[in-house]
């Protein structure tokens, strides 16, 4: 999740004629940075709003106008305050794989948070497998197939996180494929050392681990990442860039990042998609695939974040199946997924 929203959007995609949408959501790929918090359309809320009687924080074209963090985050509890039913949260499920195919996307890995869906809370099963009947309806229907990534907050407990492990293990459904945390590690300060026991529990029961660093915190934060919690994966990682030794760590290891250039820019990271360092990330030797992470907040697509890449850095074909395979190799998808979106990338 972002980790610090800032104020209104301001519009920064470049289009060119090789820079296509429209072609780009042919490109065969992955998404394994995107929360299901920040995928709940503005109708959506609406309607579920009008159903239970809550009114709206603030009127309907400004719903995604947020007054920095504080504000972002007491709007995320609200929406997700919203969906109380299992039909609900399915449908929220059901719309998020209707959002992938009409991108292009064969295959996500999607981070939900349990903290903040206060109606399902300690009900954790039942919130899963409310979601599962709405990916096995969309994946029924021919939508592409969807993994879940169930994540910490960095406020919570050494404990707590030892329980949430505990109840994944205990679970063992086959639609969770990861432990995932997240949260502004800017105001949290430093946790690796606190989530080290939880990440390497679940690590040894199968889970693959997948950590946002490297977004509010410098490079520090991607470093303890690897070396405490064991990271599959990095959601964000840019800033990294900022420590010559720990990008080269990242290439020799091949430890992809779960880049997200909209959301960089338009929360303050960077001030421009030149100064973003995804480009020099990946042509040090970094796997880096592209990611919407909040799209519906932040109003972006996945083929507009490979449009906005290929734009400013010139990418070629080739550089885009690149930073494509990196999508699919770095998803926890199954080898059968990987295989096909492998073999339909290859042909494009």
């Amino acid at each position: 999740m972002a980790a610090h929203p800032g104020h209104t959007c301001q519009p920064m995609t470049r289009t060119s004629p090789t820079a296509s949408p429209d072609r780009l959501r042919t490109l065969p790929r992955a998404e394994v940075h995107v929360h299901l918090e920040g995928c709940l359309p503005v109708p959506q809320l609406e309607t579920w709003a009008r159903r239970h009687g809550e009114p709206l924080p603030r009127p309907p074209g400004q719903l995604l106008h947020f007054d920095g963090l504080a504000d972002f985050l007491h709007f995320l509890d609200w929406a997700c305050g919203l969906v109380r039913s299992r039909d609900e949260l399915a449908e929220a499920a059901y719309g998020f794989s209707q959002r992938l195919a009409a991108s292009g996307t064969g295959y996500a890995d999607l981070i939900f948070n349990p903290t903040h869906w206060k109606p399902w809370h300690g009900r954790l099963a039942a919130m899963i497998d409310a979601l599962d009947a709405g990916f096995r309806a969309a994946e029924q229907d021919g939508l592409p197939p969807v993994g879940l990534c169930v994540s910490l907050l960095r406020t919570q407990s050494a404990d707590a996180a030892a329980e949430l492990v505990d109840a994944l293990v205990a679970l063992r459904h086959p639609r969770v494929v990861a432990l995932s945390i997240d949260g502004n590690e800017a105001t949290a300060g430093r946790t690796g050392p606190r989530f080290a026991e939880a990440f390497r529990r679940a690590g040894a029961a199968g889970l693959k681990r997948t950590v946002h660093a490297g977004e509010s915190s410098g490079p520090e934060g991607v470093r303890d990442a690897i070396e405490l919690l064991g990271a599959d994966r990095i959601d964000h990682g840019v800033r990294a860039i900022e420590d010559p030794a720990l990008v080269a760590l990242l290439a020799e290891r091949q430890i992809p990042l779960g880049v997200c250039p909209t959301s960089n820019l338009k929360l303050g990271v960077y001030p421009s998609i030149e100064a973003h360092p995804v480009d020099r990330l990946r042509r040090a030797g970094v796997p880096v695939s592209l990611n919407t992470d909040d799209p519906a907040l932040l109003e972006t697509r996945l083929e507009a974040e490979y449009a906005l890449c290929q734009t400013a850095f010139s990418w070629t074909d080739d550089d885009l199946r690149a930073v494509a395979r990196t999508s699919i190799d770095a998803s926890f998808a199954n080898a059968d997924v990987k295989t096909r979106l492998r073999g339909a990338l290859n042909r494009w």
